[in-house]
């Protein structure tokens, strides 16, 4: 079939056409009259990603705006939404509801049909491309209705989005809850053995004690130091006494002689009085009284000197015993003032390790502590990120049927069903309207066209033959 064919065929039956188009039309328009109003309302909704939380100040990841906005309409067109909606307006209420619900012979729950039937035919979600705004369409056969529906599902939705931040939180702090006895306990379990060590032991500052005790015995241990410094210089100087006893040499050479002034004076006088005695024994005979007098002093302050060469030597072994002496003792003071040292490093040990115990505990407990107020805080948080831009109004003029849109489109509708019924009229009627018609239905060769306007002329036709020969 060429052009010519078609256009020929469409004129021959312009009368199926129209008449199909006529009707297509005409239903068209009976239909969108008769058809009950809808009314269309839009609520407006902004999602704003926070970046900071509002009770710790932490700042958030912010979220990809694709995948969070598509949450969100996922949340919006759930049926725990639509539910919240169905019963914050009561809808189950409505008679003519309840009749459809009657009807529709479901064996559910009321509420859980109308959220369905809401989320089927009531609602449409329409998110921003370039934003994160979100538009809620509702429609009804009533305008208030429908603004009604359409504000329902926002707040249903700003509600349904705090429970999803809070109920995670209620559980964890919860649990927080539960975990706190034990925290509580295993504290009170490690200041009450620390206590019991301490008055067990009377402990009360351990580290100031231990200072006290560790200054003593470094005090000790200066004392035993000196001691056995000045213990071996009397020990020297009694060594060096024997060995010069021993040799025969005079006592009075040694350094604590020469050293002690009474000795000196001593023998200062007992110079004085050799010389006196060595003059007057050339002038007097021996039986003379002043001899005897002069010789009995001389001896006498010889017997003095040497008493006190004695006095000091025997002070030098008496000295050295005595420095043994105060060398064990303070030997003794120092071992015992060890071992008390090393007692209380050994209980300052013990104290440290129950003081971990305690700080670890009570560090455990605050951290749960504080987990806990946190998330006891989010679970009672009442705010969101999300806010109502443009609620719902009624709507002025319905949306549907648009009978301007619904005529253009019966129009063009009616136009290809009209055209289809023109074509398969002439299939089940086909008649010859062409010289190709002719030669392609009859296989007869065409020679001549003879039109009406070429009879009227006296001109001869034109005569063709199948294969253009004349």
């Amino acid at each position: 079939m060429n052009f010519q064919q078609f256009i020929n065929i469409l004129w021959s039956r312009k009368s199926v056409a129209l008449s199909v188009l006529m009707v297509t039309v005409i239903t068209t328009l009976v239909l969108s009259l008769l058809l009950p109003k809808q009314y269309l309302a839009t609520t407006s909704i902004v999602v704003d990603q926070r970046s900071v939380d509002p009770v710790t100040g932490l700042t958030l990841p912010v979220q990809l705006m694709p995948g969070y906005i598509a949450t969100q309409v996922d949340v919006i067109s759930s049926h725990n939404v639509a539910r919240k909606v169905v019963e914050k307006l009561k809808l189950s209420e409505d008679p003519q509801i309840q009749e459809d619900f009657a009807k529709a012979k479901s064996t559910g729950n009321i509420n859980d049909w109308i959220a369905d039937l809401l989320l089927k035919k009531n609602l449409d979600i329409r998110p921003s491309r370039e934003s994160n705004q979100i538009q809620i369409d509702a429609t009804s056969i009533d305008p208030q209705s429908a603004a009604n529906i359409a504000n329902a599902f926002a707040e249903a939705y700003i509600q349904t989005s705090i429970e999803l931040q809070s109920q995670p939180a209620k559980l964890t702090a919860d649990w927080f809850d539960s975990q706190m006895a034990t925290l509580r306990e295993h504290l009170e379990h490690a200041q009450s053995v620390l206590s019991t060590y301490q008055q067990q032991h009377g402990i009360v500052a351990t580290d100031n004690r231990l200072d006290l005790e560790s200054s003593r015995l470094s005090e000790l241990s200066r004392q035993l130091l000196e001691s056995q410094v000045q213990t071996s210089e009397l020990q020297s100087r009694k060594d060096l006494l024997t060995t010069t006893i021993k040799q025969g040499g005079s006592s009075e050479a040694l350094q604590e002689v020469l050293n002690n002034p009474l000795i000196q004076a001593l023998k200062s006088e007992l110079a004085r009085a050799e010389a006196s005695f060595a003059e007057l024994s050339k002038r007097v005979d021996i039986n003379h009284p002043q001899y005897k007098q002069a010789k009995a002093e001389v001896n006498s302050l010889r017997q003095k000197t040497q008493s006190e060469i004695k006095m000091v030597l025997s002070s030098i072994t008496s000295g050295l015993a005595s420095s043994n002496q105060r060398d064990r003792i303070v030997a003794n003071a120092l071992a015992e003032q060890k071992a008390k040292v090393l007692h209380l490093k050994k209980q300052h040990d013990e104290i440290a390790v129950y003081n971990r115990e305690v700080e670890n505990a009570q560090r455990a407990y605050d951290a749960a502590m504080q987990r806990a107020v946190q998330t006891r805080m989010e679970s009672e948080i009442s705010q969101t990120n999300i806010a109502v831009l443009n609620p719902a109004l009624a709507p002025q003029k319905h949306a549907k049927p648009k009978v301007l849109l619904n005529m253009i489109l019966s129009i063009f509708l009616g136009g290809m069903l009209g055209v289809g019924a023109a074509l398969l009229t002439e299939i089940m009627d086909r008649r010859v309207r062409s010289a190709f018609d002719i030669s392609e239905l009859l296989a007869i060769p065409v020679f001549a066209i003879v039109s009406t306007s070429a009879s009227k002329s006296p001109r001869m036709p034109h005569l063709f033959n199948r294969d253009n020969t004349k």
